[in-house]
Order: C-alpha cells, then structure tokens, then sequence
C-alpha cells in the first residue's frame, strides 16, 4: 500500500540529514498517515480511508468530510476523493429532489 493520503494525495518527501560536519546522507520524510472512518451526512454511512493528519484537521475546522470534499476543488482532490464527492453529490441531489 503507497504511503499517500487518500484525499490530499500528499506522499513521501527525500531530503538529507546533515551532521555537525556537514556529512549529508539521504532520507524519506514520511506522511503522518492513520487508517480512520469519516462521517458522510450525505451518504448516510461512515467511509474508511488512510489519511494525513494535517488533513483531519483540516476536515474537522471545514465542518465534516462532506462540506470539505464539496468546497474544494477538483484539482487538489485524488481521484478517489473525487469520486467520493461525485456520490456525495449525487445522494444530495437525490435526497433533495425526494
């Protein structure tokens, strides 16, 4: 399984350790990744993904995944996110409609 945020897409980063002497040797900065279950008002049910920390935070402050997914845009959103969001809208409209 990739090391990458199921919605913000966010994934490894290299970079060096450098030592007092200046000695650089190459290293991975890894995401702050958890396996967690978000609330979906829209679909009326819970989805699990593996996302960032920074990003539940971000969901949280924004009012839930639903108001997050259908406030941003599609361009900072993973393809999964982006179909996520295309059944959240869909259950609204359906909802509504009824």
């Amino acid at each position: 399984m990739a090391r990458k945020c199921d919605i913000t897409g966010r994934g490894v980063l290299t970079g060096n350790n450098v030592s007092h002497a200046k000695n650089r040797t190459r290293r991975r900065f890894l995401p702050n990744l958890h396996v967690t279950s978000l609330a979906s008002d829209g679909l009326g049910h819970s989805v699990s993904m593996r996302i960032c920390a920074s990003t539940i935070r971000t969901i949280e402050h924004n009012g839930g995944l639903d108001a997050y997914l259908l406030g941003t845009s599609n361009r900072k959103l993973t393809t999964e996110a982006q179909k996520l969001k295309r059944r959240i809208q869909r259950a609204l409209a359906k909802a509504k409609a009824a």
